[in-house]
């Protein structure tokens, strides 16, 4: 198990995860088609040539979905009971086909849980950074996180 228990995380606590991911075109038209998001910005080049963008976006839920996925292995794998919220999502700057993408998390806030003896709550602020060093995606996610087993 890779993930770390409720008690391992430090409010403060960087990390720098060590996957990072190049977005292609199968991952915009799939994620697009496979959530019936028929968003000409993502799944029509004609169209999206003609927007100030010059080029197809990607699809930020796939973005979302990416950054938070990229996090798992040091942080939450195996440990975790759920997400209990994802807030304050935004999106400084487009994702194109091409771009590589890293993520950083900090961890914001953490307590024990008030109904749920062997867990506690946990705050992490994700960040979603291009190959330029350009933040494409912040974001704050809540997790429900298991204390360590006695």
């Amino acid at each position: 198990m890779a993930g770390l228990w409720f008690e391992e995380f430090e409010v403060g606590q960087v990390f720098e995860h060590e996957l990072s991911r190049t977005v292609t075109e199968a991952d915009n038209m799939w994620f697009s088609n496979a959530t019936l998001n028929t968003q000409p910005l993502h799944i029509d080049f004609h169209k999206a040539a003609q927007s100030e963008f010059g080029k197809p976006l990607v699809n930020s839920l796939f973005t979302l979905g990416l950054v938070i996925g990229m996090s798992v292995t040091e942080t939450t794998l195996g440990t975790t009971v759920g997400n209990l919220a994802m807030t304050d999502i935004n999106f400084p700057r487009p994702v194109f086909h091409g771009d590589t993408l890293r993520a950083r998390t900090t961890i914001r806030s953490k307590r024990e849980s008030k109904s749920r003896p062997n867990d506690g709550i946990v705050v992490f602020y994700h960040e979603g950074i291009n190959q330029h060093g350009d933040v494409v995606l912040d974001c704050v996610r809540t997790g429900l996180m298991r204390k360590r087993p006695a």
